[in-house]
């Protein structure tokens, strides 16, 4: 323990210390700025689905989706010419009364007579593949429709660009819907939520989901 207290008493050594601890705060603080404005970018880039059923049960977990089958083939009709996630959430919170009727009509149909509430807001999702697409986990804008008591599992997904379509056998997101998010994204973003990424890209993705999990830039607007 002498010898150590010894050897850190010497200036250069002291010099050594101060600048390493200067430069670690330095790239932490760089690295949360990257973090944060390519996470904020691409949450403003995408407009989502959370779909929460009544319960688990098999029957209330099949009626969700039946809904969400409704909604989505409603949602895509509707925002067919959508070129941005402000124009999207326009057209949805235009007919958010006829998205909710539809999720109704859906229930009665199936027998069964829960309530509907939906609403369009910032709510929190966790990280998410959609084919080989991947989005860091965080707090994103959503039309969230809630089914009976909402106690169920969550379905996520989103809505603009239309990345719920995801052809399930090949796992692939359709090449329209990555045209939209390459348009509403610079390049290295969308490079970043590519799952063909290179290395470094995929080191920069984990950044974001680390900063994202200790709560540094999850915060609602």
């Amino acid at each position: 323990m002498k010898k150590f207290l010894n050897i850190i008493k010497n200036p250069k050594v002291k010099m050594v210390i101060i600048l390493s601890f200067l430069l670690f705060i330095y790239t932490s603080i760089c690295a949360f700025s990257y973090a944060n404005s390519v996470y904020n970018d691409i949450q403003n880039s995408v407009f989502r689905l959370h779909v929460l059923a009544n319960s688990d049960s098999k029957e209330d977990q099949k009626l969700k989706l039946l809904v969400r089958d409704n909604l989505l083939e409603y949602m895509n009709k509707l925002c067919s010419s959508c070129k941005t996630k402000a124009e999207a959430i326009e057209i949805v919170e235009q007919n958010k009364e006829e998205f909710k009727q539809i999720a109704l009509d859906t229930i009665r149909n199936a027998g069964y007579s829960y309530n509907v509430n939906i609403n369009i807001g910032n709510f929190e999702f966790p990280t998410k593949n959609y084919g080989d697409i991947s989005l860091p986990a965080g707090y994103y804008d959503a039309l969230r429709v809630e089914i009976g008591e909402a106690k169920g599992q969550n379905w996520w997904c989103v809505m603009f660009p239309p990345l719920c379509f995801v052809d399930i056998s090949s796992g692939v997101v359709p090449e329209d819907s990555k045209k939209l998010l390459e348009e509403n994204m610079n390049e290295e973003e969308f490079a970043l939520i590519s799952n063909d990424s290179d290395n470094k890209i995929q080191f920069k993705f984990k950044l974001l989901e680390l900063f994202n999990a200790s709560g540094l830039i999850t915060a609602k607007k």
